[in-house]
């Protein structure tokens, strides 16, 4: 076999290889005209490589992101080195359909691309190369494992009778609004809830209606907090709620209010009617709250006080007499 032959014989099979690579391979020229369209480019778009050679991409794919993709392209062209694009950093170039049926929940083929600076025999740069690489399965697989991550996480921060934080994690949220109140001097407020009479109710109408009670009281703790503020279940029948920029003047208008609605309100369970009532120990964080565990105690001491004259009451708790306001 002479020289020649054996080289026409590479040539076919390299020929063979680009049409049947499961990767897209696409060379254009300096001005975007199309010079080479595979076999999977063909089978995505469904467009023929006879159909499309010679012809401008942008033209041809108006789908395509032209004058981010030509930025790319002329850096490559320019600075002589490949350029990678990531599916993160934009899911997809090529807008072609996913017909994977692992992954039927990509509507679009998520890929990574990469821009190759092609030379002729001279050294010139004249033309480029994109390959289209198909990663899906691993976009999808990896955004199911960060959802399930950030469900687990969710989970391990949530009360499970409730769905408001944990106490933990409360505390958590607690500790970060005492640091910002040192850093910054901004305004914050405590605010400690407990329900009344609440071992009565469980004597009275049995466990499952006690739940039922802190499941109502803290969906309508829910509806009354701002974005910024941060509630948990505290303890048992006890619940807490961190309120940023907030006087204590500010939180007793917004536990009054809650108050009033709780009181308001029926729970009604096994057909029987349950009416109960809230108290509230108010701190706002003053020159004497030493850290974070002061700040707890003083709004703890304000529901004691609250429930010692005769619940049903929001009290505010003052560091000067440790009485009321």
């Amino acid at each position: 076999m002479s020289n020649d032959q054996s080289a026409m014989n590479e040539l076919h099979w390299l020929i063979d290889m680009v049409q049947t690579i499961e990767v897209g391979l696409v060379v254009l020229d300096k001005n975007y005209n199309i010079q080479l369209w595979n076999g999977f480019m063909e089978n995505h778009s469904g467009i023929s490589p006879n159909a499309i050679k010679g012809k401008n991409l942008f033209e041809q794919q108006p789908d395509l992101p032209a004058e981010w993709l030509k930025q790319k392209m002329e850096s490559v062209f320019l600075l002589k080195n490949r350029t990678f694009i990531s599916w993160e950093q934009r899911p997809y170039v090529f807008k072609f359909k996913n017909y994977r049926p692992i992954t039927g929940r990509a509507d679009y083929m998520y890929q990574n691309i990469t821009l190759l600076p092609l030379a002729s025999l001279t050294g010139q740069i004249t033309h480029i190369s994109i390959i289209v690489y198909d990663v899906t399965d691993v976009a999808v697989n990896k955004m199911q494992l960060k959802s399930m991550n950030q469900q687990l996480e969710e989970v391990s921060q949530t009360d499970g009778l409730t769905q408001l934080h944990n106490r933990r994690h409360w505390q958590e949220c607690m500790d970060r609004e005492f640091e910002r109140n040192q850093r910054y001097q901004d305004q914050a407020t405590l605010v400690m809830i407990d329900i009344d009479h609440f071992k009565t109710i469980n004597d009275k109408f049995g466990h499952p209606a006690g739940d039922k009670v802190i499941q109502h009281i803290a969906h309508l703790i829910k509806q009354s907090l701002r974005e910024t503020d941060c509630a948990g279940r505290y303890g048992g029948e006890e619940f807490a709620i961190v309120l940023p920029k907030t006087t204590s003047a500010d939180a007793l208008f917004f536990t009054e209010r809650l108050r009033k609605k709780i009181e308001q309100s029926e729970i009604i369970f096994e057909n029987r009617i349950i009416k109960v009532t809230v108290s509230l120990g108010i701190s706002e964080i003053g020159s004497s709250t030493e850290n974070s565990s002061v700040w707890l105690s003083s709004a703890d001491k304000a529901l004691y006080q609250a429930k010692k004259n005769g619940r049903n009451q929001s009290y505010v708790y003052d560091a000067a007499t440790d009485d009321k306001a």
